[in-house]
């Protein structure tokens, strides 16, 4: 028998995180409880191996909510995520790190800026207790994602955060994209907000991201500048660079040939012929790839559907 649909899914990508991610489960059954909202935990098991699986095992005998899901091995955070909203069922979609760094007292929190109209609801671990390794990249990652999406976020990167379906329902989401989510749904027109939260020292096991996310994340930021400024208009970013190169290269062999045809001398030109040879090449693979992207953006283009909002509190109207 199919149980009925949640209102609230909780999401919760974990590895190897055996000391903290039962008594997390735990914590959060117990708010729940005394909000009484329906809800399911949805615990992915990004391939531990620690001892996580058989921590979760005894948690799923002693909580009817809790539904696990294992990856063969350490796919990453991004592909844990993706899968938790795949098999999700709730109205509301909480995401939670599994290391007890975020506290479930904060839930009722979300929930009443969920019910003042807002989208999705992000944390901000205004006083944080993570090694410099994570605060130094995560300060200048904000700045600059907040510059270029318009949207300022004191913490995008926070894990803790409150969603709306449709907001998932409306943005596509893969590689490390979600750690851009609030940017990509400010693109959508969704209403995002921010709250500042507690953030409790790690008790148990080490971090699992450092620097070594940095590259990564400054390859999906480009791609986050295409989709959010450039979603039908990719041509136009690749276009307008590649007609100036190549207008550069026009006026330069004009002027070329112009001191050919009056007998002036220039001297060695061949650097200039080189020039022009160079202005034009890059000019035309400029226009090229602004082809090629205008493709590719269609897949990410907004439909007018796509901007109707479905939440009752910001109906513009009624029937």
């Amino acid at each position: 028998m199919t149980r009925p649909a949640p209102e609230i899914s909780f999401i919760i990508p974990v590895h190897d995180e055996a000391g903290s991610v039962g008594v997390l489960v735990e914590r959060i059954s117990e708010e729940m409880r005394s909000l009484g909202r329906s809800h399911e935990i949805i615990v992915v098991d990004d391939g531990s191996r620690d001892g996580t699986d058989a921590v979760l095992e005894e948690a799923f005998r002693r909580t009817q909510e809790l539904i696990t899901l294992r990856l063969r091995r350490n796919f990453g955070k991004a592909a844990a995520l993706q899968l938790g909203f795949r098999r999700s069922r709730g109205d509301l979609i909480f995401t939670l790190d599994g290391d007890l760094q975020d506290d479930p007292m904060e839930i009722p929190r979300f929930l009443e800026k969920i019910a003042e109209g807002n989208d999705l609801v992000s944390g901000w671990k205004a006083t944080r207790h993570d090694p410099l390794s994570k605060r130094l990249p995560s300060k200048v990652f904000n700045a600059v994602v907040g510059i270029v999406s318009g949207l300022r976020l004191h913490d995008f990167n926070c894990g803790y955060k409150c969603y709306r379906r449709e907001v998932l329902g409306s943005i596509r989401i893969y590689g490390e994209l979600h750690r851009f989510i609030p940017a990509l749904a400010h693109a959508k027109g969704f209403r995002v907000a921010e709250i500042s939260v507690r953030h409790h020292p790690r008790l148990h096991g080490r971090s699992k991201y450092g620097w070594k996310r940095i590259p990564r994340g400054f390859l999906d930021f480009l791609s986050v500048i295409m989709i959010t400024r450039y979603p039908r208009t990719a041509l136009h970013a690749f276009g307008t660079f590649g007609a100036l190169l190549l207008l550069s290269s026009i006026v330069l062999a004009m002027v070329l040939l112009l001191c050919a045809a009056l007998d002036q001398d220039l001297g060695d030109t061949r650097i200039l012929v080189w020039l022009v040879a160079l202005l034009a090449v890059a000019g035309g693979q400029a226009l090229l790839f602004g082809v090629l992207a205008d493709f590719l953006s269609r897949s990410f283009a907004t439909e007018p559907d796509d901007l109707v909002s479905t939440n009752p509190y910001r109906a513009e109207g009624r029937e």
